[in-house]
């Protein structure tokens, strides 16, 4: 049996986006800057797609610049607004303690070409507060990056009250989407947003394509030289067949996005009621203000990689964090964020999961973790430490 609970990692591609990038491939396979009628043909294609994610985030087709993924579509954003500000005298950008490593990275990256970044606290609940925000800002603030929805706990943050802020005060405001798009109602001009990145491979689209939103007059800098394409913006003849792959796979999960959302919030409660009665368990992040699809356990006197191991042994595809520092020995930073130990921070454990999943599959990984868990205690110092009153 070969359960699959890492969607938060990656999706498998869907049949319709396989398709679209099939048929991209084979049969509108010029070059879509070429004048010839197969290029032109092209360029057909990747206008539909460009168009078609504009009507998702609730934007302009000219708003939409495809990227390689999420990471570049941060790097481009956060790097644009830096310079921007910059030009201006405004060398301050604020973030959260616990965003994906694509932003912080590059925050501090640009700190070490002398702006100053300002990380919020995201408390107990992972959340960040408006509040702070509002504190934070300086009249030398460029940017504002926050992410959407966190890819280790899955909490939803603020986005609409962060952007109005933001519109207010008069500061560019970036969210990292990533993990939200796909998954939850997302509307640029609902939520007061500036830039937003987005990756298809997370909404069951192809990996190595994604988008960049850009509010028109939000200043965006030639990220990659060479090209026209991309409006001049980042050259590079363009990823059609990916493209239009991140395009069927938005669309599709945007016209079932309720009927998704249903089942795998029945998947998510029918977890976390039944994890939360094995003892010393921890449920990481508000209850309510998150993703349908993530949720993120400790489980005290364990260490998360044995477990992982263990998991996989018996069929089950899981993680601790992020994939993309799944080869760190370090507690997860966002476990450290919201005030867990380190100790405690090392026995995580993510479970990722969408509409592909079933009730079934949750029933088998209920039935398997806490006999795995009881198994991992009973060779554990530590545990026996904890049940006789120690922390």
């Amino acid at each position: 049996m070969s359960i699959y609970f890492d969607n938060a990692a990656t999706t498998v591609c869907g049949e319709t986006a396989a398709q679209a990038v099939y048929t991209a491939m084979k049969e509108v396979y010029g070059n879509p800057s070429s004048v010839h009628r197969l290029g032109q043909k092209a360029a057909v294609v990747l206008d539909r797609a460009r168009s078609d994610t504009a009507k998702v985030l609730n934007c302009e087709a000219k708003e939409v610049y495809f990227t390689s993924g999420g990471t570049e579509a941060d790097n481009w954003a956060i790097r644009s607004a830096a310079r921007t500000g910059a030009l201006k005298g405004k060398k301050h950008i604020i973030s959260s303690k616990f965003e994906h490593h694509a932003v912080l990275h590059t925050l501090n990256a640009l700190e070490k070409e002398g702006f100053e970044v300002t990380l919020l606290d995201v408390y107990s609940d992972g959340l960040v507060r408006v509040d702070d925000l509002a504190d934070a800002v300086r009249e030398d603030t460029a940017l504002v990056t926050i992410m959407y929805a966190n890819n280790e706990i899955g909490t939803v943050q603020p986005v609409a009250e962060i952007g109005a802020l933001c519109r207010l005060k008069g500061v560019i405001f970036h969210t990292d989407a990533v993990q939200a798009v796909g998954h939850i109602p997302v509307d640029v001009k609902r939520d007061n947003v500036d830039m937003l990145s987005l990756s298809a491979h997370k909404f069951h689209g192809p990996k190595g394509v994604g988008a960049l939103y850009v509010r028109q007059r939000t200043p965006l800098n030639i990220f990659i030289e060479g090209g026209a394409q991309e409006r001049g913006k980042r050259g590079g003849t363009e990823n059609v067949p990916g493209v239009s792959g991140l395009a069927a796979a938005l669309t599709e999960a945007n016209e079932r996005l309720e009927e998704n959302a249903a089942k795998t919030i029945a998947i998510r409660e029918r977890l976390v009621n039944a994890l939360l009665e094995i003892p010393k368990s921890r449920y990481n992040g508000d209850p309510t203000k998150r993703l349908p699809g993530i949720i993120n356990f400790c489980f005290e006197g364990i260490e998360g990689e044995s477990l992982l191991l263990k998991l996989d042994a018996a069929g089950i595809c899981a993680s601790s964090g992020s994939a993309c520092t799944s080869g760190s020995l370090d507690p997860s930073h966002v476990l450290l964020a919201i005030g867990l130990s380190h100790e405690v921070a090392h026995g995580s454990l993510r479970l990722s999961f969408n509409e592909r999943n079933s009730v079934e599959e949750a029933d088998f990984i209920i039935k398997t973790l806490p006999t795995i868990i009881e198994k991992l205690r009973s060779m554990s110092p530590v545990w026996e430490k904890i049940q006789k009153g120690g922390k």
